[in-house]
């Protein structure tokens, strides 16, 4: 069976496309970044077993995510039209870099994400991925 990882925020679109993949014949791994956003993880990992995904990995990645990339775009005063931080477009290479790695963990073959039509968020996700590993499949959802 042919398996993906996909990045899960446990709303309407991630939640339908778990259903959706299951029926073209993956093996869904679902994956929730926390990066300070809020929510009920545990709510979270509920929907997504109950939509199908097989498993489900919930990363703490908030100090990563503020040491890593937060502090360093803060350091080089990369401030979108001088007014505000980009921390969504920021998060999107950290959670690839995790899908790439639970893929990798995983032996899958794909990794998903639901950033089409919004934005450049389906670029930072796939070059991201595509960087850390040539070969990965991605499907933009």
């Amino acid at each position: 069976m042919k398996k993906v990882v996909l990045a899960y925020s446990g709303g309407l679109d991630t939640s339908c496309a778990i259903r959706w993949l299951k029926d073209k014949g993956y093996d869904v791994v679902a994956f929730v970044a926390d990066v300070g956003q809020g929510g009920n993880f545990d709510l979270i990992e509920k929907r997504a077993k109950k939509t199908g995904a097989s498993k489900v990995y919930i990363k703490d990645l908030k100090n990563e995510f503020i040491q890593d990339y937060i502090w360093p775009s803060l350091k080089a005063n990369a401030v979108y039209e001088g007014k505000y931080l980009l921390a969504t477009a920021l998060s999107r290479p950290l959670i690839a870099k995790h899908l790439v790695a639970i893929a990798k963990k995983g032996n899958a073959q794909y990794i998903a994400h639901g950033c089409t039509g919004k934005g450049n968020d389906q670029v930072r996700f796939e070059v991201s991925a595509s960087i850390l590993n040539p070969r990965i499949k991605i499907i933009a959802l």
